[in-house]
């Protein structure tokens, strides 16, 4: 009883209602999806080009007609796959003198990443949508979940399906606008030379195991935009 009472109360605690469409939908109604964007490092850039990027960055940030939250996460790199495939390497290996190397190897590594954390950094664009009317119901639907009583019993069934059909139909309206605002930010970041990605609905789960469990180490491998000069520094930036 006690743990179901804790459950519930973390899950009170996050904002997310369900994931599905590439979209992540807050319990608010609220849509929203999540841009993977690739890194550039400025450092090896001359100052013509930094002035050239910075004058397209803002251009680009003027061009919104709503609101972007970018973020910058830090993530512990997972190498167990990587340590996977050494082992299958050296399983497969003819070679007792390249077995024992690739042994040594994979325990360096294992043994060096125990004792350090190895991070990697995630760029991150997520692009809002809120659907008008959240708070609104239609008049049929409406009266009927306000005042039941007005309705016939054996209406219940038919006011339930015209109520999932009016839903789906509002979701595939506002997924079309968001889709919309999404293309026109991957649009943009390619303009100043970057790559973006929208996560699907596992690497959404991912990302936000990844958020809600800071200690762990991640769980799998996000697909990661290639990125333009890696070594990317970067804060966090909300909104434009």
């Amino acid at each position: 009883m006690a743990l179901n009472k804790q459950l519930s109360n973390t899950q009170d605690l996050v904002a997310i209602e369900e994931i599905h469409d590439n979209t992540v939908i807050l319990k608010s109604g609220a849509m929203r999806q999540v841009l993977m964007v690739g890194g550039m490092n400025t450092a090896l850039k001359s100052e013509e080009e930094l002035n050239l990027i910075t004058t397209s960055y803002q251009n680009f940030l003027n061009s919104l007609d709503f609101s972007i939250q970018i973020i910058v996460h830090s993530r512990k790199v997972n190498i167990e796959k990587y340590l996977s495939g050494l082992e299958e390497r050296r399983r497969l290996e003819q070679s007792a003198i390249l077995q024992s190397q690739i042994s040594e190897y994979k325990e360096f590594i294992a043994g060096f990443v125990r004792e350090n954390d190895i991070m990697e950094k995630t760029f991150l664009v997520v692009v809002p949508f809120s659907p008008s009317g959240l708070a609104g119901v239609t008049s049929a639907s409406g009266v009927a979940k306000l005042f039941p009583f007005f309705g016939a019993k054996g209406d219940a069934k038919e006011v339930k399906v015209k109520e999932g059909m009016e839903k789906e139909a509002s979701f595939k309206e506002s997924l079309g606008q968001l889709n919309q605002r999404v293309n026109q930010i991957v649009e943009g970041l390619r303009a100043i030379d970057l790559d973006a990605a929208v996560l699907g609905d596992e690497e959404l789960i991912e990302l936000f195991y990844n958020f809600y469990n800071p200690e762990t180490v991640e769980r799998g491998n996000l697909n990661v935009p290639v990125e333009k000069n890696e070594g990317v520094e970067g804060d966090e930036v909300e909104n434009k």
